[in-house]
């Protein structure tokens, strides 16, 4: 027999708010949803000495999009009170009302001016004032009303990503639904079955409309959670990348390579607020990639995590495995979990080493490795400004000016000095003792002899080390 799964409870009308018979039933979908009963180990109809036998019609889910879709709504979920609403560093999320006895959102698309980190300000198109970082929350059950009001001076639309819904409130502009010109407002409208991690994005013109700030995180609440599910600290991060050319503007959207200004809820490092966290705390985090090209594979220092879910589904406690690093790929979204008991500041940022740069120009020679003493000697005589740059790479900070309105290519100062790095880059802050979670805690204080220095001449010399 089967296992019960959290679509079969809402569909069934059996996930009433309070029963007990509700809850356990929730409780065992969300650590064995559409899993069958004992996972098999060969395809349907192996024989028998190949691993389980199971009948296609076991093998394979009755539903791949939610079921039904007159599933009865269940009653709004209010946050506090059903679920703790995710944090969203340098983001926020989009307000709601509740209108007989469903959950009514109103978006905005319009053109904005977006500080990306601190000068470098373009103008942008993004979700009631946002670019890339807006998050609607809602809770799995409930009815939503989503109207979508359009403030461009181009045609839109506003897909749903990842979720389950009519076929024509997929948002899919000229294929599901007239195109929303400008000044209109259109209304969709569904009742969620499912739960998890998706994002919102235009479906209209996309090259242009995402590459100019069109993205956004949809966080669907669990209707019971089970004890595992719950966390302590609840992060949503939209990856997402531009190309803005030094000293312009405005976001290029025919770009297809060369993004240069690489963003978390749409800042750049440093202008990424941290993660705060207290010792002990479970932490999740979910990763939504809206970019245009570029995979991200997010590391974390300091501690190992689990994959937990994907946009798809939660995955069963005994499938999540241990990482250090998660390949967040175009179109993906990704959770992680893990219990934050190492205090310090701890780096999270892509591993593609060309993502951790700001307004990065590729056009130039190498220079690495050049003894460029005679070409600067003859040269600053007429431009006394001039410096030869990349010779021993690129870590120090730049000392001289920048066109307007463009940033550096890395970094700020930190406790010990420069840190050489830029765009997708934050810190997770792990504190004994925190005043508020809403306050940067400021650098970490090590406790004495817990930070790399100088080798000592008596180290060395009991070690055996010869410099």
């Amino acid at each position: 027999m089967k296992a019960a799964t959290r679509r079969k409870v809402l569909l069934s009308g059996a996930a009433v708010v309070g029963s007990s018979l509700a809850s356990a039933l929730v409780t065992q979908a969300a650590a064995a949803d559409t899993q069958p009963e004992s996972t098999p180990t060969a395809e349907p109809d192996a024989p028998a000495g190949g691993g389980v036998k199971m009948t296609n019609a076991e093998w394979w889910e009755k539903s791949y999009s939610g079921g039904p879709i007159d599933v009865a709504p269940l009653s709004p979920g209010l946050p506090g009170k059903d679920y703790t609403p995710v944090v969203v560093p340098n983001g926020g999320t989009l307000p709601f009302r509740i209108v007989d006895g469903a959950k009514v959102f109103h978006l905005v698309i319009g053109p904005l001016e977006h500080e990306f980190a601190p000068g470098l300000t373009t103008s942008c198109w993004g979700f009631n004032g946002q670019v890339a970082g807006l998050t609607i929350e809602a809770v799995e059950g409930e009815r939503v009303r989503i109207y979508v009001t359009n403030r461009l001076a181009a045609e839109t639309s506003v897909h749903w990503h990842g979720i389950y819904l009519p076929n024509g409130m997929d948002g899919v502009g000229g294929l599901n639904q007239p195109l929303i010109r400008p000044g209109q407002t259109f209304l969709y409208e569904w009742t969620f079955r499912q739960h998890g991690s998706f994002m919102f994005h235009s479906h209209h013109d996309e090259m242009t409309q995402m590459a100019m700030g069109l993205t956004g995180m949809l966080i669907v609440h669990p209707r019971n959670p089970a004890p595992e599910q719950r966390v302590d600290r609840d992060f949503s991060i939209m990856l997402g990348e531009f190309a803005v050319e030094v000293g312009t503007s405005r976001p290029n959207p025919i770009e297809d390579s060369s993004f240069n200004v690489l963003t978390m809820n749409g800042k750049a490092f440093p202008g990424t607020w941290p993660l705060v966290a207290k010792t002990g705390d479970k932490v999740r985090i979910r990763f939504g990639n809206l970019s245009a090209m570029d995979h991200h594979p997010m590391h974390l220092h300091g501690v190992h995590f689990r994959v937990t879910a994907t946009d798809g589904e939660q995955i069963p406690l005994s499938a999540q495995w241990p990482e250090t690093t998660v390949l967040v790929a175009v179109g993906q979204t990704r959770e992680i979990e893990f219990i934050a008991d190492a205090p310090g500041d701890w780096a999270m940022h892509c591993h593609m080493t060309h993502h951790v740069m700001n307004q990065m120009g590729h056009a130039f020679p190498n220079m690495v490795g050049m003894d460029a003493s005679g070409l600067d000697r003859k040269i600053t005589p007429l431009l006394p400004a001039y410096m030869t740059m990349g010779t021993t790479g690129m870590g120090e900070p730049m000392h001289m000016p920048v066109p307007p309105n463009s940033i550096p290519m890395k970094g700020k100062s930190g406790p010990f000095g420069f840190i050489s790095m830029g765009g997708l880059v934050n810190v997770l802050k792990v504190r004994d003792r925190l005043e508020s979670y809403d306050r940067d805690p400021g650098w970490y204080q090590h406790p004495a002899g817990t930070v790399a220095n100088v080798a000592r001449a008596a180290d060395l010399r009991r070690d055996g080390i010869e410099v």
